[in-house]
């Protein structure tokens, strides 16, 4: 009501109704109208005091609300509200009012009901105040797109964003990937950066450091439990969809966007980084900053004091993972294979690969440890994690073969050699088995065998196992027949006699 009062000042002044109007105060038809009531109650009496607020209220009043017709949205109150409160947009509430209700109204008409409702309204907030080294603040960013030198391919980058929440200093590493231990490195390399640690550290729910998302009951991932237990501080994960609650390090998101990678030129990610690094300890460092209106380098003197020490030694850099043990005594991580023993086969076990090992449990046992392979497709395998009947295919190759037939004899050595000679088969399993047949029947009766499978050229594995079974390597050979049999003919025999006394007739 001061503007009215302002008025009849004006009005008293002798103010004429034009004037008032042409110094934009009230319309010349409501000046009118003021004037008229001003007069019947005395209020440009100079002697008499002006009426309070209270009392012009009363007498000039609001002007009644003319009656509006109801929205034709209005008999589908009930469902458009609780759609509204689901979060579902004014759009889709239109189309499915028109799809499943046969809605006759405009679009229009459904988004002015929407922004009515009072789920609308805007909701109260409070400011967070921080102590000095009591939290930090941080999150991802999409990053430059970075082109490959060597191939040429272009890269997609994220960048790494820790605020301290008091003194607002930064750290940002551009990355290639946002994977767990890519996310812990983060940590790290943010924690010597500023020289120290806090006593909570506040992110959203990135599934590198939470596996189930909740408001009161969230999940920690193992890996980054462990590393929150290494540098002593606490994990504090904000609601499901409510970013607001780290908005100091989501400012600082859009202040890097907006500042640092426009019109930059990066060769690649080591350049890029370093740009980063010197604009933080340059620009943004010594920017006045908005919300506090001091340097956040000048609060960060004040604040590094403050921080949490850093540990003697760093938390080991590991990714915790869930495998099941395949068929093949084998777990899959980031598509690379390592063995384990063959009678865990099914079994859930626990992975944990750090930088160069990968180490395997089953619950606190430690069951198996492997260099960490980093070509996809790749397999570490340890030959007492195999079957027996694995571990003969593997060690009995044909280099061993040829080295027992050796000891075995000569006719074995031929043998074998004549079987690794085929220009089809591959027979290592063949030679293995004429091999192993020494177990049962010895190194003399399977040197027999073999010569006898030679003299009759059948080198074959069966041929070799019939032979031993039937006995036929004690008797006589082939040649050895037939030179005995010989002598019936040319010897002394009843035969040669006939045959002399045919010849004499």
């Amino acid at each position: 009501m001061f503007e009215i009062r302002h008025i009849l000042v004006r009005m008293r002044q002798g103010d004429s109704d034009r004037a008032l109007a042409k110094a934009g105060l009230i319309g010349r038809p409501k000046a009118k109208a003021l004037r008229l009531v001003a007069k019947d109650r005395n209020w440009l009496d100079q002697a008499s005091p002006l009426p309070d607020d209270a009392v012009l209220a009363q007498v000039l009043g609001a002007p009644p609300a003319t009656a509006s017709a109801q929205s034709c949205v209005e008999p589908y109150r009930d469902v458009v509200t609780d759609w509204a409160g689901q979060g579902i947009q004014s759009k889709t509430i239109y189309q499915a009012l028109v799809r499943n209700h046969a809605f006759g109204g405009s679009y229009s008409s459904v988004y002015r009901f929407v922004r009515s409702l009072e789920i609308n309204a805007p909701k109260a907030t409070v400011h967070l105040d921080f102590a000095p080294g009591e939290a930090a603040q941080v999150d991802f960013g999409s990053g430059p797109v970075l082109v490959d030198l060597r191939t040429g391919e272009e890269v997609k980058t994220w960048f790494f964003l820790m605020t301290l929440c008091w003194s607002r200093h930064q750290y940002a590493e551009l990355i290639l990937n946002q994977k767990v231990d890519t996310w812990l490195s983060c940590h790290r390399h943010a924690f010597e950066w500023f020289g120290g640690t806090v006593k909570r550290v506040i992110i959203d729910n990135a599934k590198c450091a939470i596996t189930r998302a909740c408001t009161r009951d969230p999940e920690v991932q193992r890996s980054y439990a462990e590393c929150a237990e290494g540098y002593g501080f606490k994990i504090d994960a904000c609601p499901p969809r409510d970013p607001q609650k780290k908005g100091r390090v989501e400012s600082g998101v859009k202040y890097i966007k907006r500042n640092f990678l426009p019109l930059r030129e990066f060769r690649d990610l080591t350049d890029a980084n370093r740009q980063l690094h010197d604009w933080i300890l340059g620009e943004a460092g010594n920017r006045l900053h908005g919300s506090t209106h001091e340097k956040p380098l000048t609060r960060f003197s004040t604040e590094k004091p403050l921080l949490q020490p850093l540990p003697e030694h760093a938390p080991e850099v590991a990714t915790w993972a869930k495998v099941k043990v395949h068929r093949d005594a084998h777990v899959q991580f980031e598509k690379c294979l390592y063995s384990v023993p063959f009678r865990l086969l099914g079994q859930t076990l626990w992975l944990k690969a750090a930088a160069v090992t990968v180490r395997l449990y089953r619950e606190h046992e430690l069951i198996a440890v492997h260099p960490r392979l980093a070509r996809p497709g790749t397999r570490s395998t340890a030959d007492d994690h195999m079957p027996p009947e694995a571990l003969a295919w593997k060690m009995q190759d044909p280099k061993w073969c040829l080295t027992q037939a050796e000891q075995i004899g000569v006719a074995c050595l031929c043998l074998i050699q004549r079987l690794f000679s085929d220009r089809v088969l591959e027979n290592l399993r063949a030679a293995q088995g004429v091999v192993r047949l020494k177990k049962k029947y010895g190194a003399v009766r399977l040197e027999a065998a073999c010569q006898r499978a030679l003299a009759y050229d059948n080198p074959r594995y069966r041929t070799v196992k019939i032979i031993l079974e039937k006995g036929l390597d004690q008797h006589p050979s082939a040649e050895q027949a037939f030179d005995t049999l010989a002598d019936s003919y040319t010897g002394q025999g009843r035969f040669c006699r006939n045959t002399r006394h045919l010849l004499k007739h």
